[in-house]
This record gives C-alpha cells, structure tokens and sequence, in this order.
C-alpha cells in the first residue's frame, strides 16, 4: 500500500503553517509529551541550513496540542563550533534559533561533550547495539525536519540521515563512520596545506610538503575528501558507502525503537556536501523546490529524490557521485521495516 506524502510547491513557503495543519502528521503528538524537533543548526558559514522561520510553525502547532517541543541536535565527531554543547548553542543562538524567533529552548542532546548517551539493543547486521544521544532517547516523539541535498558518503542525505547519524552520540558517530577512512596518495599532493586546515581531527600534516595522515586520529568525517582539489584522497567507495549508509539505517532504528516521529524534508538550497560544510562552493546546484511531509521516513526520502531528479532532469546525485549507489538507504530502511518506497504524493 502507498504511503502518503505530502508536498508543498516552494512558492508556498508561506502557507507552511497551513500546509502543515492540514496533513495527519501531528497526530501521534500529545500533551505533556517531550517533543524532539530534530534539527540542522548549520555548521558557520553555511546557508543551506533549515531557518528558524520554518521552525516556528511545527512549534506553533506542537504548543497547540500542549506538547513540550524542544529543537535539538547531536554533537559532532569532528572539533568545530558544533562539537560540544556550549559552541553548538552559540552557533545556534547565531543562527537565530532562539526562543524568541522559534518559540522553544535548545538542547543539545549528548549533553556537554557529545557523551551523555544510552544504550538501545537493535540485534542487526552491523550493531547489536547503537549508542543514541540521551536528550533522543528520552524524547517521548519527534519531528524530524531535514534539509534534502548531496552528501560526500551517501550521495544524498535526508530524513534517513537525519534520524540514524544525526541521534548518535559521539560514540555513535565513530561507530558509523569507521568504514570510510580515506586512503592516502602522496604523489598527487601539491603541498597547498588546504586539507590541514579543514581536518579538525589534526590527523593531517605535511611533511617535505607531501601530505601525511595519521590513522589512529582520523575521524572518517569526510572533510579532506571534500576540501582537496587533487584528488589526493579516496575512498573504496562501493564497500565504504554501502557500509556507512546501512548503519545509519540501523542507527535509526534504534532512534525510533517503540517510538513514533514524523517527518519533513526541505527541498531547497540543494547542495552537493552537507551542513556541516562552511564551504564557498557548497552552493545550491539548481531551483528551490518545495517542502514535503509524511509519517514514514522512506517514502519522505523516496519522494525527495525523485522530486529533485524530476525537476533536474537526472539523477542528480548519481551525476554528483557516481561511485555511490546512494539507494541503498532506502531499500536496506525498507527492509528493515522502517517505511515503505511506494508512496501517494499529495500537492498542496
């Protein structure tokens, strides 16, 4: 059976309140219930970030069924403004998600340094079980509100990601990213020191102005991969992708373990890396689509990348990474029960 999934033209934009009042997606919030927005706060100098506009009217009608919303988000593995509680409100409050703008507080879920977390048994392929940021998982329900674009491991990132990589705690994070530390090729390396910078694990340095990478320090985070414009770094792509994609699916089954969310993806300011890039470049690659909503966070995803590749004319993804099969999320998500690729899209 198809799922329902909702869509709202970005032209729209400022009917959101009205779009959303009018889907089922609110349904499973009570009252006195501890609601989790999940969110993207955007890394400094990023613009592809979800804005605090869009935000105020989920916690508009969270507060109209006197749920407790809370915006919320995990700490990172790499060290920027987003590793740790305190600079990851600071970047947030910057970024005008306060109680003023959004109507709801802030709380970084893995507490002050990206460890306050607990322990959800999923019996799976690749964990058995998944370390989850504790402010998650003492959530009684979420709203997860993702921004739809390209991601350097996944080839897309969206609710999926959102929910499995975004909810773990550091620990968790690591665990996700162990597969796809990037092999090294000193011989393409013009010595620039651009990837230093951008490495904030400190694993990189240049020596006889070759670049050097100490292992035990990597972080799997992507950022060299990303920053260097010698292909001085590679992945085994196909084993990497597959791995890292199927265990944030995992992930997210834990997250959402005996719990019920819903989910809104934001098609605009599609990018070709995610948030947590500041990067010049990361500039949206084509038109401002629209917003869509849904109970099931496969077919969210699902209707998301079509709706991109539609409107882009291909597979824009496939275009952008051509080594990553970035489908896999959906069909191990499917597998696992976790939502349904046939979905009823609904125009607003």
């Amino acid at each position: 059976m198809a799922e329902k999934v909702y869509f709202l033209s970005w032209s729209k934009k400022d009917k959101l309140y009205d779009f959303l009042k009018a889907t089922r997606i609110f349904n499973h919030v009570k009252a006195r219930n501890f609601l989790a927005i999940k969110i993207h706060f955007g890394e400094e100098g990023n613009k592809g970030y979800i804005k605090p506009e869009y935000v105020s009217s989920v916690v508009k009608i969270a507060k109209e069924k006197t749920a407790f919303p809370f915006l919320t988000d995990a700490s990172t593995i790499y060290v920027g403004r987003r590793s740790d509680a305190y600079h990851h409100h600071l970047i947030a409050n910057k970024h005008g998600f306060t109680i003023e703008k959004c109507g709801c507080p802030v709380i970084i879920a893995d507490g002050l340094r990206g460890d306050v977390e607990s322990e959800v048994k999923v019996n799976l392929k690749h964990f058995k079980t998944v370390m989850i940021a504790q402010g998650i998982y003492s959530a009684d329900s979420f709203i997860f509100m993702s921004h739809f674009k390209g991601h350097e491991i996944t080839g897309f990132g969206g609710a999926l990601k959102n929910i499995g990589m975004g909810c773990g705690s550091k620990a968790g994070k690591y665990a996700m990213h162990h597969s796809s530390k990037p092999t090294v090729n000193p011989h393409c390396c013009m010595g620039c020191g651009e990837c230093v910078k951008h490495c904030y694990q400190k694993a990189l340095f240049l020596v006889d102005k070759k670049i050097v990478m100490n292992e035990k320090k990597c972080a799997g985070c992507g950022q060299c991969l990303v920053s260097c414009a010698f292909e001085v770094f590679s992945l085994k792509w196909n084993e990497s992708s597959l791995s890292v994609q199927e265990k944030i699916v995992e992930y997210a089954v834990g997250v959402l373990k005996n719990k019920k969310g819903s989910y809104i993806n934001f098609l605009n300011h599609i990018s070709k890396y995610c948030d947590c890039f500041s990067l010049s470049r990361n500039n949206p690659l084509m038109e401002d689509i629209g917003i869509v909503a849904s109970v099931d966070p496969v077919a969210a995803d699902q209707a998301s990348y079509d709706l991109v590749n539609k409107i882009f004319g291909k597979d824009l993804f496939k275009e952008l990474y051509p080594k990553i099969d970035s489908t896999i999320q959906l069909e191990y998500a499917e597998s696992l029960g976790l939502g349904n690729r046939n979905y009823k899209l609904i125009s607003y």
